[in-house]
């Protein structure tokens, strides 16, 4: 066979192995969470390293008022205010704070893959007081994004059993009680239609608490623990939007033991598959 044949065959192999990767192999996931400290705790921890671990790509971004409900959120849309911290994990992995920042123009400053909406933890379990404003967001971010962009409601967790939260006396300052009522409203809300995914961090902290480390996975009673606490819910977001064993991911963070890591993985993983009630993790 000739050179130039040669080369022309080796060409065609090229071409066809490259039209049978997959394009989401290659494929940048983009998500943008309209949130507060929770999304913090959610998204801006391990959630691009647990991705990065298995090659994938990712763009992170948090629009991030402390303590910020759905009403503040609408309120916020409504006069387009530019009252955020806008918060950017890019391909590098490298995260860029940019204040006084509005909801439209995070929007437009990606073309993202998926949105997340969440309500303030106090009132969380609280449907009626949700559908105040959950619906009146959903239709305002919908107008403003491309068809393709899916959203997905992100489940906070249930406060530690001994918090001071102010907001825990809605649940009688009961564990228990918060976890059902927020499992029973983010089962609710994945009827509607509008939400992809329901994203069950609130359930994967509570099967966490299962486990022989017990209840202590907050730091100060409501926001996740800096370490095993925020990488139990960055689990629960990988397993969830990429569909993958997130047992089976290498990745733990330099702090984390490999017990915690284990536990962490093992209560994602059951909340993904059974995101409204609790599983024990017997580690």
């Amino acid at each position: 066979m000739r050179k130039s044949s040669l080369l022309l065959f080796a060409v065609f192999i090229q071409l066809v192995a490259i039209a049978q990767v997959s394009p989401k192999q290659d494929h940048v996931i983009k998500i943008l969470a309209i949130g507060n400290s929770f999304s913090e705790d959610g998204i801006e921890n391990y959630l691009y390293d647990l991705a990065l671990s298995t090659g994938k790509k990712m763009i992170i971004g948090n629009l991030y008022i402390g303590g910020a409900p759905l009403s503040l959120h609408v309120k916020n849309a409504n006069d387009n205010a530019e009252n955020y911290q806008y918060r950017k994990i890019g391909l590098d992995g490298i995260k860029v704070t940019t204040k006084n920042v509005s909801i439209s123009q995070a929007l437009e400053n990606e073309s993202w893959d998926y949105i997340s909406f969440q309500q303030v933890s106090s009132l969380s379990g609280k449907y009626d007081v949700i559908m105040e404003n959950l619906p009146v967001l959903v239709s305002y971010v919908r107008k403003k994004v491309s068809p393709e962009t899916q959203f997905v409601y992100h489940q906070t967790w249930a406060y530690q059993h001994d918090s001071d939260h102010k907001g825990f006396a809605n649940y009688e300052r009961d564990q228990l009680t918060m976890y059902n009522a927020i499992a029973n409203v983010s089962k609710k809300l994945s009827k509607l239609g509008d939400f992809k995914y329901i994203i069950p961090a609130g359930t994967a902290i509570q099967n966490a608490r299962t486990s022989s480390i017990g209840d202590t996975f907050t730091r100060d009673g409501y926001h996740l623990q800096l370490d095993y606490g925020r990488f139990t819910a960055a689990c629960t977001w990988y397993e969830k939007i990429f569909g993958d064993d997130v047992r089976k991911n290498s990745y733990k963070p330099e702090k984390v033991t490999e017990l915690q890591a284990k536990i962490a993985k093992e209560a994602a993983y059951k909340a993904v598959r059974k995101p409204y009630k609790v599983s024990k993790v017997r580690l």
